[in-house]
């Protein structure tokens, strides 16, 4: 009979040294390598990571702006890092808690959901842009009015999303709650909470937030 040699026992150190050793052999996308043991040279405006610097015309707060931004730049970071508008938040960064709403050509966005580029020549507003501390939006006032906020961290968003909201009621935009998708939608704290259920509170003011936005939205013009 011939005889068989056992294969030796595979421990978990080797088990994790042979693993290392084959993914180090192992080519990712975008680390070509040269052959030298090198990575090959960047084409030509490349940013040091990959990215590709592209100016991006915006008119932020009523401001012209022209900046030099990488591709993958978010409108979020944009605003923040390169205008040092701190007032839009950077909560979850995935979409979830809108904090970073802001309103480009009108209309209430994610910031931390698209591109800088993207809005090439867009009008974009701020919390910074609807009022000051001496001068606040009729929001920002109710909110104070109605103390719709505690910690403050989601509130730009909130008062930057409320400011849409309105203008979608005043525009007949119906939403998942409306009875009726062809009629005027009627100012109820259900059509509210429906229209900011995008917006996270933390500290759980919300019943605060539906009276502040209730009372604006009953002022003369309150929906304009």
């Amino acid at each position: 009979m011939t005889s068989r040699l056992a294969a030796p026992a595979l421990s978990r150190r080797n088990l994790l040294l042979a693993g290392g050793a084959g993914a180090a052999g192992v080519a990712l996308p975008g680390c070509a390598s040269s052959g030298t043991g090198t990575a090959a040279p960047q084409p030509s405006g490349a940013a040091p990571d990959g990215g590709v610097p592209q100016s991006v015309s915006l008119t932020v707060n009523g401001q012209a702006q022209r900046l030099e931004l990488d591709t993958r730049t978010t409108l979020l970071d944009a605003l923040r890092e390169h205008l040092q508008l701190g007032g839009t938040k950077k909560g979850c960064d995935h979409g979830q808690c809108g904090a970073c709403t802001v309103l480009v050509d009108g209309r209430r966005i994610n910031a931390c959901l698209t591109l800088a580029v993207m809005h090439e020549g867009a009008q974009v507003t701020t919390i910074e842009g609807l009022g000051t501390p001496t001068r606040m939006h009729p929001l920002q006032a109710a909110f104070v009015k109605h103390d719709g906020y505690q910690c403050g961290y989601c509130t730009p968003g909130q008062i930057c999303s409320a400011v849409g909201a309105l203008d979608e009621l005043r525009r007949g935009v119906p939403s998942h709650v409306s009875g009726d998708i062809t009629a005027q939608p009627l100012l109820s704290a259900d059509e509210l909470r429906e229209r900011m259920s995008g917006n996270i509170c933390r500290c759980g003011a919300y019943s605060n937030i539906v009276d502040a936005i209730t009372e604006v939205a009953q002022t003369p013009g309150g929906r304009a």
